[in-house]
């Protein structure tokens, strides 16, 4: 029987109906999707919230308090290193350390700072355990020892030598509370102790961790450190952490000139400091000088806002082109099926939902080799949803040509069929594949800018399926067949290419494609029953919007697309950017009923 050849009204009165039904559909779903929401998060912690102790048994017999080493109190702290030695000369020590016992949070801050300017040999493991809560006082004297809990007592070191102390009872004790400010000063001592280890990053993670919570005694060891460091990032960072220090307490001169040091810096650091500045200083000032100081810091936050613009726009065309490259890959295997043999196959998003699931399994059976088993999981998705889509052809579709209603109704049941077997094998639970470390994290090119390492592999990874994809029908004799039976089908078949083998292959190319997507979208969301429903949609917006059977249309729709609806998306929000995108498809396509790209051939013309 011949195949059936759609007339231009026809396909034009099908594919408005397939997008109105369909975006009928997507709206429904959306819609009921955005009445649900994540739960808030709960276990929030509370600021300034203290540390309390354990509350003691109440019957216990009576102990010592601690064991002969931890009752002599007279213990020596140890001899500095030599690199240390000249630094602490005349600094007590021990005192400062005893002193914890009795002090309040802001002679808690000065002696933290104290002891980061002055470190010993434990030093850091002390600091340590006081951000941890682990630093007691004993009641009756006041000395300070690091405890571990064990049952009801306390498992007792010296805070200078580390050496064990003996054992105690927990009700002998008071705890050396700290709160959330006291922590964090806590932290930024901890990170000047690392401004002499031997790895850049160390240094650098260290710089930023001491800049949030910025002393005199902090930036005298920045000043100190700048003299023989060697990192250009890390020079950078101390310059813009001393430079905001100047902000916070020169004099007007120093901050102009800290101002003119920062002009350059587009980081957040210095935006809300720049902003904080022009909150505390009044518009309207009288003060010369405090106007000058206002209207520097007014310049360069009106220049950091204009950069902000430009990367936002920037960070939108890569979201755009980013979510682009999933339609050009979910629509680019039905462009192959619906160009060449005029079929609308619904199951095509089950075809993706296969494919990602196959990455899933992949990571199963390779559970040490997450980048091998995702690398090895686009030839084994291509292969699985392609033996599928061939299956389906031969089964189904290929008795139903010329009946586009009974075959879209077809495809429709086997799409319910996939998702109800793939519940059936791996439960209706979303399954998570792993990202492997190349794919993770963002990639940062400058304190506004960065892209997200997962997308960017992913635009990369669409360009190089539909480049292959192209040499496939421009250079083997696949491509030059299929091309010929979607120009003239009835020449084709006179020619002698066997138009039915060549429609089973043509399906499982497209199916085998939909595979591979399916294995992008996985490092993007969860894998689930339902997955596919989600692309199906759009798979077939970027079709008609490209021209049917038009790779290249499949590509300039499909990259269009998504930029457009990325673009719409923060004045309108998702759902009502999705329904505009759909509403100017529909009006496109009764200006140009074939797409941007028509096909030619003599089938294609007389239609």
């Amino acid at each position: 029987m011949d195949r059936f050849r759609t007339t231009g009204a026809a396909r034009r009165l099908i594919a408005i109906l397939v997008v109105l039904g369909i975006a009928f559909a997507t709206t429904a779903a959306m819609a009921k999707g955005d009445t649900t929401g994540d739960p808030p998060s709960a276990g929030a912690a509370t600021p300034d919230a203290q540390s309390t102790p354990d509350t003691p048994a109440p019957a216990q017999s009576a102990t010592p308090p601690v064991s002969p080493a931890a009752g002599d109190d007279d213990a020596a702290a140890p001899s500095a290193t030599d690199d240390t030695a000249p630094e602490n000369e005349g600094f007590d020590y021990a005192g400062t350390v005893a002193a914890l016992g009795e002090a309040n949070y802001p002679e808690k801050r000065r002696i933290v700072s104290a002891l980061a300017s002055h470190p010993q040999a434990h030093t850091a493991e002390l600091l340590a355990a006081f951000a941890d809560n682990r630093l007691v006082a004993r009641e009756s004297d006041g000395k300070v020892f690091v405890a571990e809990e064990n049952g009801n007592d306390y498992d007792l070191r010296d805070p200078i030598t580390f050496e064990p102390a003996g054992r105690a009872s927990t009700r002998d004790f008071d705890p050396v509370r700290t709160n959330i400010g006291l922590r964090q000063n806590i932290g930024a001592a901890q990170a000047q102790l690392k401004l002499s280890a031997e790895d850049a990053e160390t240094r650098l993670a260290a710089v930023e961790t001491m800049s949030e919570k910025l002393d005199d005694n902090a930036a005298d060891a920045m000043r100190a450190h700048r003299a023989s460091e060697t990192d250009d990032d890390v020079l950078e960072a101390i310059d813009r952490a001393l430079a905001i220090n100047d902000l916070n307490t020169g004099d007007n001169d120093a901050k102009l000139a800290a101002i003119e040091r920062l002009s350059g810096d587009n980081s957040q650091m210095v935006y809300n400091r720049l902003k904080n500045m022009l909150i505390l200083i009044p518009e309207d000032t009288a003060d010369a000088d405090q106007a000058r100081l206002r209207a520097a810091a007014a310049e360069q936050v009106e220049r950091i806002d204009w950069w902000r613009t430009v990367y936002d726009y920037l960070e939108t065309l890569f979201f755009g082109l980013s979510l682009g490259s999933i339609l050009v890959l979910a629509g680019i295997g039905l462009a192959i099926t619906f160009g060449v043999m005029g079929v609308i196959n619904m199951a095509h998003g089950e075809l993706i939902m296969l494919g990602a699931y196959t990455a899933f399994v992949m990571q199963q059976l390779l559970p040490g080799h997450i980048g091998l088993a995702l690398v090895l999981a686009v030839p084994a998705a291509f292969i699985v949803s392609g033996l599928v889509g061939i299956l389906i052809e031969r089964s189904i579709v290929q008795w139903l040509y010329g009946r586009p209603l009974e075959t879209l109704l077809a495809t429709f049941g086997v799409s319910l069929f996939l998702q109800q077997l793939v519940r059936s094998v791996f439960t209706p639970l979303n399954r998570s594949v792993a990202s492997p470390e190349w794919m993770s994290g963002l990639i940062r090119f400058n304190d506004l800018f960065a892209l997200t390492a997962n997308r960017l592999v992913i635009l990369a990874f669409s360009m190089a399926v539909f480049a292959a994809l192209i040499l496939v029908m421009q250079k083997t004799s696949l491509g030059l067949k299929v091309r010929a039976v979607s120009q003239n089908r009835d020449m084709a078949r006179a020619m002698g290419i066997r138009t039915q083998r060549l429609d089973a292959l043509t399906f499982g190319l497209g199916s085998g494609v939909a595979g591979i997507a399916g294995v992008a979208l996985s490092q993007l969301t969860n894998v689930g029953p339902n997955l596919g429903q989600s692309y199906i949609i759009d798979s077939f917006m970027v079709v008609v919007f490209g021209g049917v059977g038009n790779l290249w249309g499949t590509l300039v729709s499909g990259l269009s697309l998504g930029v457009l609806t990325k673009f719409i998306e923060p004045q309108t929000g998702a759902v009502l950017a999705k329904i505009i995108v759909l509403i100017f498809l529909i009006l496109f396509i009764q200006r140009r009923p074939r797409g941007l790209f028509p096909q030619k051939g003599r089938t294609a013309e007389g239609s």
